[in-house]
């Protein structure tokens, strides 16, 4: 009884290490509450249909490939470098710190012979994603010598390597390295994966698909927020107008009339130029709040 208990529930890979801290404040904003306690690779959540397992995001395809866990985050330059069969439940692209966009990219010491892939021809290419690597240098029909890098990888070129495929968000390490990319071997964002077994499962395609709703709705409000405010007869059309285009607002007549409440979502950037003009279209009472999901 207790191991069918076990098998109903949704087992969940968080990635730890960077990707760690955003991920649980994204399940946060989604409304589940994760805590994670020292060593503890088991952390709890506010979910009694959920198990969690932290696992390093370079392994969790893998992971999720075999079925030690049902669902799973990791970058989907890890999904292709373990080459997991696995099922894409979304793009979980965020504007947070390790949620956006990363390259991996192939880069060489300033001033270096090298221009082009081509120039590599048996040289030696450190990367942490040796798979990835590889497949790229033989699209490219180029042979080299290819060594696992277990880190500070931008150091290398020149001395420990001819050039490197290192992973970079900004390219700030790039930089400060002196390093010149020659070409772009993959961006990738981080993807909610499933594994296949499970996600033929009705029950646990059903939870997954909850799950997936609810990460999305924090992401989409990521970067919004919610404006309501007064509007008094005859300035409706004025108000309206200031409005970014595609806004679609709530408009609700004011108790006892004088005027009518309007409400609407939008990109918080466009909030601190839009205000003043409202007030000065005729709008009073504005208050701006936040918001953890925008859902449908």
């Amino acid at each position: 009884m207790i191991q069918d208990m076990e098998d109903a529930l949704l087992k969940l890979g968080l990635p730890k290490g960077s990707l760690q801290d955003t991920t649980i404040d994204l399940f946060r904003r989604a409304g589940y509450n994760i805590q994670v306690s020292g060593r503890n690779y088991f952390p709890k959540i506010n979910d009694d249909e959920i198990s969690c397992l932290m696992v390093r995001a370079q392994e969790m395809a893998r992971y999720v490939e075999q079925g030690v866990m049902d669902v799973g985050i990791t970058g989907i330059d890890w999904v292709q470098e373990n080459g997991a069969d696995v099922v894409e439940l979304a793009d979980l692209k965020a504007p947070w710190s390790n949620y956006r966009p990363v390259r991996w990219v192939l880069a060489v010491k300033h001033g270096s012979p090298f221009k082009s892939v081509k120039d590599l021809q048996g040289k030696r290419i450190a990367a942490e994603a040796i798979g990835l690597t590889k497949k790229y240098f033989s699209e490219n029909g180029v042979d080299a010598d290819f060594e696992f890098s277990w880190g500070a990888t931008e150091v290398k070129p020149p001395v420990l390597a001819d050039a490197i495929v290192d992973v970079s968000e900004t390219g700030s390490s790039l930089r400060a390295n002196n390093l010149d990319v020659l070409a772009v071997l993959l961006e990738s964002t981080p993807r909610l994966i499933a594994n296949k077994a499970a996600y033929a499962d009705p029950a646990k395609r059903k939870k997954m698909e909850h799950l997936k709703m609810l990460l999305l709705g924090a992401i989409e409000a990521a970067d919004r927020v919610g404006l309501m405010m007064n509007v008094p007869d005859g300035k409706l059309d004025k108000v309206l107008s200031l409005l970014p285009e595609g806004s679609t607002p709530t408009v609700s007549p004011l108790h006892g009339g004088g005027g009518v409440d309007l409400n609407l979502v939008i990109r918080e950037k466009l909030v601190r130029d839009l205000i003043p003009n409202l007030i000065s279209a005729g709008a009073t009472g504005i208050v701006e709040y936040p918001l953890n999901k925008v859902v449908g």
